[in-house]
This record gives structure tokens, C-alpha cells and sequence, in this order.
């Protein structure tokens, strides 16, 4: 199988629901010279799936880029909900400010820039938590880091997903010395030790060639 017709299947996945919103989100995106790594169309409904059968009322987001995926989580939630989004840009975050209201969800988002580790620790502070629902997306060797905090800022019967943990396949590669697999390694071996939660992980394949995400459970 070829990465044309993932990204056909994708294309056909999503075809009935065209969202011109989101897709301008994406256009804004490239236009101001943002990475094109924001979840596909796909994955983020699914994201907002999830965040909906949890009844997430506040979600955290590690890694805001263009705000595409945040979107999508906001749109989840009911009118008091709250996505508290963490981006360390500030050029993204701007686009992102712009994305949000383009979409109608900035009275649902709130936006913190700068390093994520310190604006994890200013949320511990504030006694921010607990999140119903977290999304890490951000530099993959600190995901050890954000699980941690995640646990700290969570509640029995949060929902926390890790992206991009498959790495093309790598992150079996026990010999290799990339930072991000060895991020997404680290993920694994969090979910895998910490006894307060249930994970496992799905692969993906898609417009976004092969990946896959972990997803775990606070009991």
C-alpha cells in the first residue's frame, strides 16, 4: 500500500463532512509558513469523539501549532467548557489566536505561551486540574515530562492521548538514538509502568503517512 492511497482513503473518510472552517484553519496555517503536522481531518473528529464520550468539560492541550486540533476538541465541548492550550511560539500562537476566531471558539479556549514544562508548573500552581481530557502534541523527547504532568493535573477517569508514539515503525528500533523515538519510547514505557493507568496504542496510517497514537485511562 501506498501513502496516495492512505491519504485517498483519508480523503474519503472525511468527504461527506466538509468543513470550509477548518479547512481555512489549514490554509492559514501554511500561509503564514506553519509545519504542515497538524492531525488529519480524521483524527482530529476523532479527538473530538473521544473528548465527547468522555463528557470532557476541560481539556488540556500540549502543542497548540496553528490551533487546527484544538479547534476540533473545543467544538466537543458544552458552552462552559474550556480547552487550556499550551504553545511555546509566539508567531503560532498568534496564527492560532486568528484560528480560533475564525472558527467561533475563542470564548472556549484559553491560550498560554511560552515553554510548556513552565506553563505546566504555573497550571500545578493555580491548581488548574483537574482535566477531564489531555492531548499531548508537542517535542516528543519531553513526553516523559508531559505524562508526568499530566497524572499530576488529572482525575480518576481522565483521558490522555500521546500522539505520533509509531514513528514510522522506529520506535521498535531499540538500537536508535533519535530523540523523537526515543520520546515516543518513553511514552510507552510511562503508560506501561505507572499502575494508575490503563493504556495501549493504536497505528495509524492516513495523509499523514504511518503513526499511531497511545491512549490511556486514570483509574
Amino acid at each position: 500500500m501506498s501513502r496516495r492511497i492512505w491519504a485517498s482513503v483519508d480523503g474519503y473518510i472525511v468527504e461527506a463532512e466538509a468543513d470550509p472552517a477548518l479547512d481555512a484553519v489549514l490554509a492559514a496555517n501554511h500561509d503564514h509558513g506553519l509545519p504542515p503536522i497538524d492531525v488529519s481531518p480524521a483524527q482530529g473528529k476523532l479527538l473530538s469523539l473521544l473528548a465527547r464520550m468522555q463528557g470532557a468539560k476541560k481539556v488540556l492541550e500540549i502543542g497548540t501549532l496553528g490551533g487546527y486540533s484544538t479547534i476540533w476538541m473545543a467544538r466537543a465541548l458544552p458552552v462552559d467548557g474550556k480547552v487550556v492550550t499550551l504553545e511555546l511560539d509566539p508567531h503560532h500562537a498568534s496564527v492560532a489566536r486568528s484560528n480560533f476566531e475564525r472558527a467561533g471558539v475563542s470564548d472556549r479556549v484559553e491560550l498560554r505561551v511560552g515553554p510548556a514544562l513552565q506553563s505546566l508548573a504555573a497550571l500545578g500552581a493555580e491548581n488548574a486540574g483537574p482535566f477531564d481530557f489531555i492531548f499531548i502534541d508537542a517535542d516528543k523527547p519531553n513526553n516523559q515530562h508531559y505524562l508526568s504532568w499530566a497524572m499530576r493535573l488529572s482525575r480518576p477517569g481522565t483521558v490522555i492521548v500521546c500522539d505520533n508514539v509509531i514513528r514510522d515503525g522506529a520506535v521498535v528500533n531499540e538500537d536508535g538514538r533519535d530523540a523523537n523515538v526515543e520520546g515516543a519510547r518513553a511514552a510507552f514505557s510511562f503508560i506501561g509502568s505507572d499502575k494508575r493507568l490503563q493504556g495501549t496504542a493504536i497505528q495509524t496510517v492516513g495523509a499523514k503517512g504511518y503513526d499511531g497514537f497511545a491512549i490511556a485511562i486514570v483509574s
